[in-house]
């Protein structure tokens, strides 16, 4: 089932034996587009400290409660891996939270389609979370340097950047829509207001050519006609599989489902 990210920013994390935090940003890797990385701001238990948890920790969602529940308890929390601000996320820190947690780096499950009450969640305008990390030098050269892992991304980071097709641009991310099953970002949420037609669209990952990071620019493989024609959106409707197989086809993207 698909999901609006943004509805999820924000949530109380609830370990086995009390709160933690909430849920102030998403890491996904932007060569698989999964969510790899809650970020989870610990707030007044832990001042000023973040920590990262996986996917596979969360255990339970109740929506209505806008609480996710993880298999964590606090210590387990608190004595985990600290993660600096001022640095990007490396793949050193990475793998030295697998280790610690005892989490599958290659973990693909379900997770909210599981969950008794999971609903297509309506559109919801994205609030500002800084993650506090240094994502400019997450980019090319300087994550090398830095051992930063090339791939990581922050959903805060990038929504506002432009996309363009290969005749103009169309719009800027406003939002993204993940499945819950996987955790996988199976489109960008367009606002095309300051384009030329003034409606919100989906587009696929899978429409990327390639990604500018320092000019915050996404140039895709495709004409803006194709998008100005393409199915209407309403944000407010729940996703559908009927709706996702006319904007699969109408794009000649593979693979649909809601």
């Amino acid at each position: 089932m698909m999901q609006v990210i943004s509805a999820l920013k924000g949530f109380a994390i609830q370990a086995s034996d009390g709160p933690i935090g909430t849920v102030a940003d998403f890491l996904f890797d932007d060569a698989s587009w999964r969510v790899r990385w809650l970020v989870v701001d610990c707030g007044t238990w832990l001042p000023g400290r973040k920590v990262l948890v996986h996917p596979s920790a969360v255990s339970l969602g109740d929506l209505e409660q806008q609480r996710l529940s993880v298999a964590l308890t606090k210590g387990q929390v608190e004595q985990s891996p600290e993660l600096a601000e001022d640095q990007p996320v490396s793949q050193q820190m990475e793998n030295q939270l697998y280790t610690y947690y005892g989490w599958d780096p290659d973990w693909d499950g379900p997770y909210l389609s599981e969950t008794p009450g999971a609903i297509a969640w309506p559109y919801m305008a994205p609030p500002y979370f800084g993650l506090g990390l240094d994502n400019g030098a997450a980019h090319g050269r300087n994550a090398r340097l830095r051992g930063a892992d090339p791939h990581m991304r922050s959903v805060n980071e990038m929504i506002g950047y432009h996309l363009h097709a290969v005749d103009g641009e169309i719009g800027h991310i406003e939002n993204f829509m993940i499945d819950d099953a996987d955790w996988s970002i199976h489109y960008f949420i367009v606002d095309t207001r300051n384009g030329w037609f003034g409606k919100r669209v989906l587009i696929s990952p899978l429409a990327v050519k390639s990604i500018e990071w320092s000019d915050r620019r996404v140039e895709l493989e495709m004409q803006r006609e194709m998008v100005k024609l393409s199915p209407p959106w309403d944000p407010l409707a729940a996703f559908t599989q009927v709706y996702a197989k006319q904007l699969h086809q109408h794009y000649g993207w593979a693979g649909s489902r809601a």
